[in-house]
């Protein structure tokens, strides 16, 4: 399984960094995957719903060490990158209208 896209919509809050879309093969994509600053630094955080005892579960989750390993690196090398565009002035949602 090929990531083809990760589309990260950064936030300014204490906490959550941004919101993160993952595309994957061109053909399926999770939403809801969020950038959460920890007291040991950033991590993923997959989708997921309450639940009537009030804690979470992920809706969708890598299986594999490996594969959550790699994805969590691709996004926040990706979430590093449009940090570092947005105080360029060239995020990549203003790359897509100009074109």
């Amino acid at each position: 399984m090929e990531i083809t896209e990760i589309r990260v919509n950064l936030r300014d809050e204490e906490k959550l960094k941004a919101f993160v879309h993952v595309t994957f093969d061109n053909a399926f994509i999770i939403r809801g995957l969020k950038i959460i600053k920890g007291k040991d630094g950033l991590f993923v955080c997959m989708p997921s719903r309450q639940l009537p005892d009030g804690t979470y579960k992920d809706i969708a989750h890598p299986i594999v060490d490996d594969f959550r390993i790699k994805l969590e690196k691709e996004i926040l090398d990706k979430y590093h990158e449009e940090l570092s565009n947005q105080v360029d002035g060239t995020s990549s949602e203003k790359k897509e209208t100009e074109e």
